[in-house]
Order: C-alpha cells, then sequence, then structure tokens
C-alpha cells in the first residue's frame, strides 16, 4: 500500500538551490525536500568556484570556502596571471557547504527525505500536485502539494513529467580527479585551454580541506568526446608538471553536468516553479552556478511565502529579478560559450593574449558573466576584426 504525505510545498532537489528555498519559506509553510542521493552534498558533483564577495553577502562561514589570491589563463603558447586586490575567488567545501544550508531549514516546519527519487508527478482536479516518490527505505510514496518547486538540477525531472518542459539539449559534462594538494599554492587557481583540455576547458581549484581539483569540461553534443577522454589526454601529456602539479595514483572521482542553454525567462508554470540549473543559473563562460542557486533560491523561498499568504503578484517578482540578473548578461555570455567547442588552439592563444589586457575589475566581470557595455563592444569588436582577417587570409 502506498503511503500518503500531505504538504504545502514539495521541492524535488537537495542541492544549494532547493536548500536555499526550504531555509527561507515561513516557519509556518509545510514543506516536503527529495533528494536522491543518500546523503547531502555527497557525491560531489561540483568544482565549487565562486567569489568570497558573493559568500559574505550570502553569510556563508568563512571556514566553508578556500580564498584564492592568484588566478592564472593558460593557453598552448600563452598565458594571462592575475592577482587579486579587491574581489577575490574563492573555492567551496562543497560538501560542508550543503550541510550547513541543509541545517538552516532544521526548525522549520519540513521534512527532508534522502535517498528519495521524484518519479512522476499529476495536477489533480483540484489544482493540487500527485507527485510519485520513490524512497530507498520506505517504497513509495505519494505527496500531495499545492506548489512543487523543481530545483532538480538539468534534468527538469518535475517539468518533463508534466510536460511543462524539457530538459535541456545542450549541456556542459565534467570529471573532476580530487586528491592531497601536495606543494602546490593553496590560493592559486588555474584556468586552461588548448589542448590540455581539448575541446572543452579545465581547471585546478584548491579546497579549505588541502585538496586539489584538477578538472575537465566538455559541451555536448558540440564534441564527440567525453571528459574522460579529455583527462586521460591531459594524464598522457606533460601538462601536469606545466601548472606545477602532481597527480598520484589514487584519487577521488567528482562529476557534474549543468544546462549550457540559452537563458529562458520563463520559470513559473502555475504553481509549478523552477529554480537552480533547472532554470539554468549556471554562468555560461565557466558553469559556476552555486551562488546563483543560493541567493535566487533564497529569494525564491521568500516570495513563495508571501504568495501562500496572499500576495498574488509574489512569483511574478521572482521570475522578474531573475530575468533582470540574468537574461542580457546571459545572452552575451552564451554567444560565448558557443564559441568554445569551435576554437582551435591558434584561436585560443589569441583569447587569452586579449584576456592578458584586461584588468582585474573587467576579467573578474568576464569569468562572473557580467558584461557592461564597454566590455561587450570590446568584445565584438574583437570577434569582427578575427572574422575579417580571415577573410583577407583565404581570399573570401
Amino acid at each position: 500500500m502506498t503511503d500518503v504525505m500531505e504538504c504545502k510545498v514539495l521541492i524535488v532537489g537537495g542541492g544549494p538551490a532547493g536548500l536555499s528555498v526550504a531555509s527561507h519559506l515561513a516557519d509556518e509553510v509545510s514543506t516536503v525536500i527529495v533528494h536522491q542521493d543518500a546523503e547531502i552534498g555527497k557525491p560531489v558533483r561540483t568544482s565549487g568556484g565562486t567569489w568570497v564577495s558573493d559568500m559574505i553577502k550570502l553569510g556563508i562561514p568563512t571556514e566553508l570556502y578556500q580564498v584564492i589570491d592568484h588566478l592564472d589563463f593558460y593557453s598552448d603558447s600563452e598565458q594571462a596571471l592575475f592577482t587579486f586586490e579587491h574581489d577575490r575567488m574563492a573555492v567551496l567545501d562543497v560538501t560542508a557547504l550543503y550541510c550547513y544550508l541543509a541545517a538552516l531549514s532544521e526548525n522549520k516546519n519540513r521534512h527532508l527525505m534522502t535517498g528519495a527519487k521524484f518519479i512522476a508527478a499529476e495536477q489533480l482536479q483540484d489544482g493540487r500536485y500527485s507527485s510519485v516518490i520513490r524512497s530507498r527505505t520506505d517504497g513509495e510514496i505519494t505527496v500531495i502539494s499545492e506548489y512543487i518547486v523543481d530545483a532538480s538540477g538539468w534534468q527538469c525531472a518535475v517539468l518533463e513529467s508534466l510536460g511543462l518542459a524539457k530538459k535541456p539539449d545542450r549541456i556542459a559534462v565534467g570529471i573532476e580527479y580530487e586528491f592531497p594538494i601536495g606543494d602546490f599554492d593553496p590560493h592559486r587557481a588555474i584556468l586552461f585551454v588548448g589542448a590540455a583540455a581539448l575541446a572543452g576547458y579545465g581547471w585546478i581549484f584548491p579546497t579549505p580541506d588541502q585538496q586539489l581539483r584538477l578538472g575537465v569540461g566538455i559541451i555536448n553534443p558540440d564534441t564527440d568526446l567525453s571528459p574522460k577522454q579529455v583527462m586521460d589526454a591531459f594524464i598522457k601529456g606533460d601538462h601536469a608538471s606545466r601548472f606545477g602539479i602532481e597527480i598520484p595514483d589514487n584519487y577521488k572521482v567528482n562529476a557534474g553536468i549543468v544546462p549550457s542553454v540559452a537563458y529562458d525567462e520563463q520559470l513559473l508554470f502555475g504553481n509549478v516553479i523552477r529554480t537552480g540549473d533547472a532554470a539554468n543559473f549556471a554562468s555560461p563562460t565557466v558553469g559556476e552556478g552555486i551562488r546563483m542557486a543560493i541567493d535566487f533560491g533564497r529569494l525564491l523561498g521568500s516570495e513563495l511565502s508571501k504568495q501562500i499568504n496572499g500576495d498574488k503578484q509574489a512569483l511574478k517578482r521572482y521570475q522578474r529579478s531573475c530575468t533582470k540578473a540574468f537574461k542580457r548578461d546571459y545572452k552575451f555570455g552564451f554567444m560565448m560559450n558557443q564559441r568554445v567547442a569551435k576554437s582551435s588552439a591558434e584561436r585560443w592563444d589569441k583569447s587569452i593574449k586579449r584576456l592578458s589586457r584586461l584588468n582585474e575589475q573587467e576579467m573578474t566581470q568576464w569569468v562572473r558573466s557580467r558584461f557592461g557595455w564597454n566590455m561587450m563592444i570590446r568584445t565584438i569588436w574583437a570577434s569582427l576584426l578575427a572574422k575579417m582577417r580571415g577573410l583577407i587570409k583565404y581570399g573570401a
């Protein structure tokens, strides 16, 4: 016999987005969080790159992130080295952060189900939703809710089940090897492109617990390569020695997927709302998404509480706020993102050389996908010049 639970809000996904929604719902709002993995924050599915200023703004404890003083960019023949003087980068202890976010809603009227998978949902005649959840310990459970928050990540599980939207057909897929930091500078991070990352991009991040994360990401279906193939090529080459790291025989493997599609401003589907990766809240330049998931997950929690208490414009404000924050910058960033898998080693060298001419603020804006008019004009002009040179070179 299937057990039945009732709640005001069902949150599908126990990552930073779903947990942040729960933390900012009003205390009296009954909530069920469905999290597919057996533990919060495990396995790790993200590199954890972010920014100190954002962590301070969000109130994240300092022990949960490693401050980065130097960020170096490498292509095959060029490099751009930056020392942060103002807005420093940070690398998160992802598991500890997620546990911290989960603890913020422990004293609220919420039930956290770990090791439980969302199977399907349907809308009932009274307007509520009936969702089937399969728990590893309790079997099949039906959850009746007035609202559903789709924080299921790139799969968009709730929206797909209800026929409201489809999961993205273009995704960034990453793999990461984690091992002791050794002699690597714990306050230095590296981003690399070219032969070291083949048709994608790569990173080397030190963590707060003295580990090093070496990762590569590719965009499917722009390339037929897998992240594992790219990482194998990295290890067989001399790239590790160039970047000053030594890869041991034993290491932990992390893997993850984020959407890599143009921003879609529709976040509301009746009483079904999407957020986090399900709403494509990941910067198109480097796929960073945790800070946006927390910030706008909290906003959704607050606005959803107001909606439940009679403010019929609250969820529309959430959607407008997200559009204002993301639409323009993501449109421009996605244009840059589409060039990643198509870039040759020569083009990457030119890109990194141009990057080396930026100041710290300009570089930071580029990585964070925050594009002012000056930067957009400069980037478009550089792209036009490159195309003109190509036409002249080949006589087209």
